[in-house]
């Protein structure tokens, strides 16, 4: 399990201008890995009272900051600009709720086999009194500007998408009455309605579709990073790390993290 000291003894650092990221050589040289991760996904990655990015994916970076033998710097990203951060040289590794598609994939060199994966669901007001996918037709629904699903829903299910950058503008715009919900991850909703403040007017009453794998990523060429974090991830599913942090951030493991788990423990 990764224990929570590891983001005490891996220095995590908000840097405006982080060292030029690389392979694992340049990595090993320069003492540092510069992980790309969520600052407003809670729990995967969210900045706690003091400020510092914590959660799910924090744990993992700093996990193999340590096996690597060097410290951890977290550069927070968004879904719109995590790719794009990668390929420019200003993170090493990409931990970043990114679900797998194969246009990202010839993108970004992606790490097998995929270390998470996840539903999508709306987190809807309780007025709007939706109990169905089918209902949110010709409804506002708000999202986050680069999720993949926000077209499939639009076409399929006719709900009128309102997009924002992030995941704090349209919990805002939820918020404010602009749409009916908000169209996101399955289990940022469940984090989400830990907090009695969202859970006393809003629910997830619809049954979660379009399972996806979320991979994380090095910069294509990148192959001896790729492949230590591939055995990491493996490791991570032998001794059911995955499952020990969903727990530990108060996430119900999901179906996938279960059945790595037990594929791998044998």
């Amino acid at each position: 399990m990764v224990k929570t000291a590891l983001l005490a003894l891996c220095a995590i650092t908000l840097a405006a201008g982080p060292a030029s990221a690389g392979d694992l050589k340049d990595v090993q040289s320069r003492g540092t890995l510069i992980v790309g991760s969520k600052a407003d996904y809670k729990p995967f990655g969210f900045r706690d009272p003091s400020g510092a990015i914590v959660g799910i994916e924090p744990d993992l970076a700093a996990d193999i900051a340590k096996q690597l033998g060097v410290k951890l710097e977290i550069v927070p990203v968004v879904a719109a600009n995590r790719m794009e951060f990668l390929k420019q040289g200003k993170i090493d590794l990409l931990i970043a709720t990114m679900s797998d598609k194969p246009e990202r994939r010839k993108v970004v060199e992606a790490i097998d086999p995929p270390y998470y994966s996840d539903s999508v669901n709306v987190l809807l007001s309780n007025r709007a009194k939706v109990s169905s996918w089918e209902e949110l037709k010709d409804k506002p629904v708000c999202a986050t500007i680069g999720s993949f699903y926000n077209k499939s829903v639009a076409e399929k299910y006719g709900a009128k998408i309102v997009g924002f950058d992030g995941s704090d503008k349209p919990l805002f715009a939820l918020q404010q009455g602009n749409c009916i919900g908000y169209l996101y991850d399955q289990t940022f909703i469940q984090g989400k309605l830990l907090d009695p403040a969202w859970s006393k007017d809003y629910s997830m009453p619809l049954k979660g579709i379009m399972e996806t794998p979320w991979i994380m990523a090095v910069a294509p060429g990148n192959d001896a990073l790729r492949d230590f974090v591939s055995k990491a991830t493996i490791q991570w599913m032998k001794d059911g790390t995955i499952v020990k942090e969903e727990t530990k951030w108060g996430i119900k493991p999901t179906d996938y993290s279960q059945r790595m788990h037990d594929k791998y423990k044998g």
